[in-house]
């Protein structure tokens, strides 16, 4: 028993003397992984806290420091997972209440989307077939670029420029529309 608790002392000393040689060092990683000043701060105390509690089952002396680096960061994904968690949990809450909101608003939505698509889709027609036939299949059909490509039998590289000129052509016949 008494070898235990001189052995136990053993280990608290040697923490003691890691914490004072590389404590500082160990705060500017947990500073560099969160960037935040007092949050390093807590997670800091953390991680001392942690292997103070860990320090019993600690094993090899000569590589402390490694071992309070790994605990930073584990701590540090842990605290990124709590924060991934939380954020989600607010997303899903709005989520909710903006979809008790957007029920009543959905149908008016859905009405102004077919006009303007209609709008958008007259407005194409004016366009040449050279731009047309890309614009239609890309935005109203959801065609990638090589299928379309490949079913035109025209290079990608085409395809995008065709795109891109038409979407030009489109943009000043666009403007008077809201």
């Amino acid at each position: 028993m008494l070898d235990l608790q001189m052995d136990q002392k053993k280990k608290q000393q040697l923490f003691e003397e890691c914490i004072e040689e590389h404590g500082n060092l160990l705060f500017h990683y947990i500073y560099s992984l969160v960037k935040h000043k007092q949050l390093a701060e807590d997670l800091y105390q953390d991680v001392l806290v942690a292997a103070f509690i860990a320090l019993p089952s600690f094993e090899e002396y000569t590589k402390m420091k490694n071992w309070l680096y790994k605990i930073s960061i584990n701590k540090c994904r842990d605290y990124w997972r709590k924060q991934k968690v939380q954020k989600r949990y607010w997303e899903e809450k709005v989520f909710l209440h903006e979809d008790s909101i957007s029920e009543h608003l959905v149908l008016e939505d859905e009405i102004v989307q077919r006009d303007m698509s209609k709008e958008v889709k007259e407005t194409l027609e004016d366009l040449p077939a050279i731009y047309k036939e890309p614009l239609l299949l890309f935005y109203y059909h959801h065609q990638t670029l090589v299928e379309i490509s490949t079913g035109s039998n025209i290079p990608l590289s085409t395809v995008k420029t065709r795109i891109r000129r038409g979407k030009d052509r489109l943009r000043p016949l666009m403007a008077g529309m809201h």
